[in-house]
């Protein structure tokens, strides 16, 4: 069988009610926000705006877009829906990944069905977070793709195929060398999947050795990427 496609269906992606739903609970239980810690709400209208209206762009990989940098606000709410368990945020954190997604492909945007690769988790980290959090933001973004009407799925197609040492410290040379060939494409992941075009996406892109790693991985198993997006880059965003 095939990747189950969208296995995540956070209640932020339930329509008006499901919002109308958490902007009361944000009322009824104090709350921090997850971007600035403002009081009584867990994503803050000034949050919500900063994210919504961040520009993408280029990042250190020409072919990989961003839609923000790596600092606070975006920062926080990435941590917090990855480490925290922040799951409400996975919608808006989904669409600044489909925004990213978008500006990747550029005017070919919507030309071809497209497929979502998100980059995968460590099976003990899935454990210990009690969720897939990349898996969960490319199955957001795809909902919101498809809410604008392009033809989009979201697949975890990528598995580890070794292991690899911590990459903390390292040069972005020793992070692509650790990386070599760690990475592999599940076992009939192409099947039913050979007419979309697979674009990789992840939270965050710092020297983009892992996104190199994953593209040759899917090119090595005929399914080449026609870009990478992520939500946050580490690095300065280039004009488009």
């Amino acid at each position: 069988m095939p990747p189950t496609i969208d296995p995540v269906r956070p209640p932020s992606a339930k329509g008006p009610f499901g919002h109308a739903l958490a902007d009361l609970l944000d009322v009824l239980l104090p709350a921090r926000c997850a971007g600035c810690g403002a009081d009584r709400t867990q994503f803050c209208p000034a949050c919500r705006h900063i994210l919504a209206t961040a520009r993408p762009g280029p990042t250190v990989l020409p072919w990989a877009h961003a839609t923000a940098l790596y600092t606070d606000p975006v920062r926080q709410l990435l941590l917090a829906h990855k480490e925290r368990g922040a799951l409400r945020l996975a919608g808006p954190l989904g669409e600044a990944l489909g925004r990213a997604v978008r500006s990747a492909l550029g005017p070919h945007a919507g030309r071809a069905p497209l497929l979502l690769v998100p980059m995968p988790s460590a099976r003990a980290a899935v454990r210990a977070r009690g969720h897939d959090p990349t898996l969960r933001l490319a199955s957001a973004a795809a909902r919101s793709l498809r809410r604008a009407g392009l033809d989009v799925r979201a697949a975890p197609l990528l598995r580890h195929a070794r292991p690899v040492a911590d990459q903390a410290g390292l040069t972005a040379a020793e992070r692509r060398r650790n990386l070599h060939g760690a990475l592999t494409v599940l076992p009939r992941a192409r099947r039913g999947l050979a007419d979309r075009q697979p674009v990789l996406v992840d939270d965050l892109v710092t020297t983009g050795a892992s996104l190199v790693e994953a593209a040759r991985a899917l090119a090595a198993a005929g399914l080449p990427a026609r870009a990478a997006a992520t939500v946050a880059a580490a690095g300065p965003l280039r004009s488009a």
